[in-house]
Order: structure tokens, then sequence, then C-alpha cells
């Protein structure tokens, strides 16, 4: 396969922003000078220690210790080819590719090719939906209140009936069979290959980057044997407990909110009521329950490492909407965001409400919340005849273990009270009660933990790190070290803007920590640093087990109120590191000259060489 010129790669490379393309899956946030920070999309975290600096396009976590260019993060993240990653930037900027020896783009293969399906399979769609066999679609539309232009802002369309037309279509395009059904595009029975949808009202499923991955597609004729909602099967690209429809569309407000909300909701035409409403921020899961793995994905869009956010679930009023409720509360302690439910009038859901009521009743849906405690308190309070003393002390201790379960220490108090209130009891006893859970919970999680670190000894340097990564937090707190690692890091974050001779001057001479030392010399190797990546490349060329300090260097902020001011005590930190250097020469001079003769040759070069390094120091110490 042709292989594309490296001065291309280079090329996308420079032109491409690494906050814009992490940033699509990552909510980022200001972290000093030239740096972002966000939560981590490889490790599960709460606080956020995954830190994108744009201007040398790298990204390091703090945390796991991924770390790498803008290439490394489309690879790592959507598991794609080194030349799929230079590809998909070269396309975005568009920017036209060239390969070794005058060859030919080479295929697109792949996942690239499943996009490229799915994309083409959703134009289909579209296009059937104003075919006259779709009246039966626009019907369904039209009365939840859809029109042409709600059915194009999300992309709606119609699989028409019959058995292989959409397969027909996409052959005609260049698509094979085996590609159309690794995307779940087309299924194989006793008959052959055939459609997975037919006769069905399509919704397409996008991932956070707006790219199509999959179908949820609804049955409209009485004859449809099928499930009333058919999703894609599980493929390369559509992995059900991952994906939320409507977050590509929602993703934009949702950062921008004050305070950051997500409103779940359990169905597409639900997700596009509350968007046309007003209410922006819907997403729905896509056929499966809401999961630890959708809030992953959630809390890196919300970046919500404070208490501010809000994620407000709605659920239908019947019974599986409270089992819903009940689930998803479950997964409540993996949020650090607020979570509400909020339940309509009459149990209807959005959809329903905004045909029934307006616009209005579906935005006044998010006044209405309750907080999710609040609600997992009274469903199971609700199972107890709290008139008897007996129905009382059941109902306590059924609902004191969701109060323990309260992470905010000034709420926990007002929930105890309001238990208290429902039950009709002494606040006291119910205090108690609530201890006794939080302490059972807490001896639970811990024997639940043991076992773990005994069998995993590792376990305790953290965050998937192994024993012998080593760390900025691992390096001793001495002058020296200090030194040391302050000038890598302004090294590597501002060497282009800082004079090259001088630079060159300060990592000429060998550092006294081995790990730093082992970062100066991939510093120190690299010959243009003024060009465009070059601190990406010295840090991956750093030797083990040091190549995680060299990311850490590289993304640590800077010490400073402004980019000016970060310059210049970079170059002032050079300046340290010569004035050392030279300091440390001339403790040597000194020794030897004691031990030759002053009217010797080598006395007399000795004497010369002393008062070189004066004058350097002088230059140095003053400028």
């Amino acid at each position: 396969m042709p292989r594309i010129r490296q001065s291309d790669v280079e090329e996308v490379k420079s032109r491409t922003n690494i906050a814009d393309i992490v940033g699509e899956r990552v909510a980022l946030k200001s972290a000093g000078v030239g740096s972002m920070k966000g939560l981590c999309p490889f490790h599960d975290e709460k606080s956020p220690s995954f830190h994108v600096r744009p201007q040398v396009g790298f990204y390091h976590c703090f945390g796991c210790g991924a770390s790498g260019d803008v290439y490394s993060f489309l690879r790592e993240l959507d598991h794609v080819s080194f030349t799929e990653a230079v590809e998909r930037l070269a396309g975005r900027i568009g920017y036209a590719l060239h390969y070794e020896d005058g060859g030919a783009a080479p295929e697109t293969s792949g996942r690239s090719r499943l996009y490229a399906a799915n994309t083409a399979a959703a134009e289909y769609f579209r296009g059937q939906l104003l075919s006259p066999e779709a009246e039966t679609a626009r019907r369904f539309l039209g009365e939840r209140g859809f029109d042409a232009g709600a059915a194009a802002h999300f992309g709606v369309g119609y699989a028409p009936r019959g058995w292989d037309n959409m397969l027909k279509a996409l052959n005609a395009q260049g698509f094979t069979r085996d590609e159309l059904s690794t995307a779940g595009l087309v299924s194989t029975g006793q008959r052959g290959v055939y459609d997975r949808f037919r006769g069905r009202l399509i919704w397409p499923i996008r991932d956070v980057t707006g790219q199509t991955i999959g179908f949820g597609a609804r049955k409209l004729y009485d004859d449809d044997q099928g499930p009333k909602y058919l999703n894609t099967p599980e493929t390369p690209l559509y992995k059900k407990t991952q994906v939320l429809y409507g977050l590509d569309l929602a993703k934009r407000d949702i950062a921008r909110g004050d305070p950051r909300r997500v409103v779940v909701v359990e169905g597409y035409t639900d997700v596009m009521a509350c968007h046309l409403a007003g209410v922006t921020t819907a997403i729905a899961t896509c056929g499966t329950a809401f999961a630890a793995e959708h809030i992953k994905v959630l809390r890196r869009v919300m970046g919500d490492d404070s208490a501010a956010g809000e994620v407000v679930f709605t659920f239908d009023g019947d019974e599986a909407g409270q089992k819903a409720a009940l689930r998803a509360f479950s997964e409540d302690s993996r949020f650090t965001a607020q979570t509400f439910v909020a339940v309509a009038p009459d149990g209807l859901d959005p959809c329903d409400l905004r045909l029934t009521r307006g616009d209005a009743a579906v935005r006044g849906l998010m006044d209405a919340k309750v907080p999710m405690f609040e609600f997992a308190i009274d469903r199971k309070l609700a199972g107890y005849d709290l008139s008897t003393v007996e129905g009382q002390v059941g109902a306590l201790r059924a609902a004191a273990p969701i109060v323990a379960e309260i992470r905010d220490e000034l709420l926990r108090p007002g929930y105890e009270r309001v238990l208290a209130r429902r039950l009709g009891m002494d606040p006291t006893a119910v205090h108690q009660q609530v201890q006794r859970a939080a302490r059972g919970a807490s001896d639970s999680a811990r024997d639940a933990r043991e076992p773990q670190r005994a069998q995993h000894p590792a376990a305790d340097a953290g965050d998937g790190q192994t024993a012998t990564r080593v760390r900025l937090a691992d390096l001793p707190r001495t002058a020296d070290v200090a030194i040391e690692r302050d000038a890598l890091m302004g090294a590597l974050q501002y060497g282009h803007r800082i004079d090259q001779d001088m630079l060159a001057r300060a990592l000429s001479e060998p550092f006294r920590h081995p790990a730093l030392e082992a970062v100066r010399e991939s510093v120190a190797a690299v010959g243009d640093r003024t060009r465009v990546g070059w601190a990406t490349t010295a840090a991956d060329a750093v030797r083990e087990p040091y190549r995680s300090l060299a990311g850490e260097l590289l993304m640590m902020p800077f010490p400073a109120r402004d980019e000016e001011g970060a310059v210049a005590s970079a170059a002032d930190l050079c300046r340290r590191l010569i004035v050392r250097a030279i300091d440390r020469e001339k403790n040597e001079l000194l020794g030897a000259v004691q031990r030759v003769a002053a009217d010797s040759d080598g006395g007399r070069a000795l004497r010369m060489r002393l008062r070189d390094l004066d004058a350097e120091r002088l230059r140095f110490a003053e400028s």
C-alpha cells in the first residue's frame, strides 16, 4: 500500500487544532497558559486529569498516562489505522494528500468503509421518505407533530418494503455485501442476503462527532412480524451501551449551559419533541437501559468536575417507567452532577405532552423535576403501610441506605429530615439508621476491594499505572531537581520561542537526576526546535520508563500569567542552567589550578579559561 508522504503528514497535523478534535469528544476548559483540560476519554475518572496543549499539538493524562498527538488520539479512541487518521483529518481541512512513488490514494478500508456505508444508507433512506410508498411514514410523523423540516433536521428516512432495495442501491455505489453485513445494514437468511430494515421509519444514529454509525427503525405496518423498534446490531462502529441518540445535536448546548444540563428521555420521538420545544439538550439510549458506559460518555461531554451540572431523567409514569428510573438511580453515584427525575402530568412522555399541551409544557417539565434521591425514597416508601409502626420501621430500613449514599455532606442531613417527615418518626432515630447503613456500605466496599489488592499488588500505583512508570510526583524535592524539571517544562512548551543558541547551551550539560536526564537527552537531540510538533517528537522519543514523565512535563500548566510571561520565565530557566554549568566547571578548574604550576602552559590555559567563564557567567547572569 502506498505511504503518505511524511511532509503531508506533518502539514496536516500543523493545520489541525488538536483541541478541536478532542473537543468533539471531551468538554475542555482552560487550565492555565496554553493548556486545556477535561475528563479523560481513555479511563473513567471524576476529576479532570486529561490535558491538551493546542500550541504543541499534544495531549496527556496525568491519571492513566495516555499521551500523544492528534493522530494517536484518533487511533486510540476510534481504532483506526495511522493512514486512516491522516486521511480523515486531511478530509476535514480539504488537503490533497500525496503518496510516495507517485502512487494513487489507497483503497479506503476498514472502519472508513463502514462509516461511508452508513452515510450512504442514511442518504438513501432520506430520499425514500419522499417516495409515494412512504405516505404511511410521513403520516406517522405528522400525527406526532413533526413536519418535513423536523424530519430533515433529524435526518429521518424511510426503508421501503421489499427484499433488497437498499442492498441493490448501495451495491451500485460500490459497497460489497460483506461491507454492508459488517455495518449491520443487511442480514443473511435461508433466501440469501436481504435488507435489515424494510417497511420502517428510520432514524440515523450518530456518534458524538456527527458520523452515522447505525440506525433505529420503527415498524409501520400490521403485517410486520418484527419488534416495534429494531436497531442496528453490534458492529465495529455501533456499541449500544456507548451510544446516545441526539448527543451530536445536543453536545454544544450542553457545554454552553449554565448549569450544564442533560435531559435523558426514552425514545427517538421524545428527543425530537424536546429539541423542537426548546429543550435542546435531550438525548436517549438506543434500545437498551441507561447504564454505566452511557454515563462515561455523558460525563466527558458535560465535563462535570463539580456538582454544578444537572442530569434530568424523564420517564413514563407507568410501572415500567418507574423501574427504569430506579435502574438509573442505581448508577447515580457515577455522576458528579446532581440527578433529577421529571414525570409529566398524567404520565405522558415528552412527545405526547407536546402534542396535547404544546411546547411550553415540555419546557415546564424541567421546572417540575425532583431530586433523584427524593424520587427513589418515595418509591421505596410506597411499598409500606406507614400508618403502622411495623410499616414505618420497615420503610426506614429500606430507605436509609438511599440517604446514606448521598455524597454531599450538606445534603444528607436535609434528606434525613425529609425521610423523618415522610415516616413521621424522630429525626434522631432516622439519623442513627442512616449512619448504620453508611457504615455497612463502607465495610462492604472495603471487603470487596481487599481481595483485588491481594491479587493485584500494583493496583496502588493508581489508575492503570505500572510500578516502573516514573511521574513528576515521584521526583525528589530538591533545588537541583526543581530547576531541571522547570527548565525542561519551559523548553518543551516554549522552546520554539527561546533563543536557539541559548537553549542548546542550556541543554548541552547532563542533568543530575536520571529521569530528567533521559528527557534532556531526547530534547537536546532534536535538530529543529522551531518546527511544529518538535516537542511531541521529543517526548515520544524518550526511553522507557521515562516517556510518561516527558508527557507530563509537556502538559503541566506552566506557572505564568500569560504566554509572554511564560516565554520570559522559560528563557530565564535556561540562563540559570547555563550559570549552574559554568559554576560547576569553575569549581573544577579552581581545584585544578591548585595542582598546576602558575607559570606553566597548563596553568596559563586554566586561568584563561576561568576568565572566559567569568565573562560568560556575567553575560548570562545579567541578561
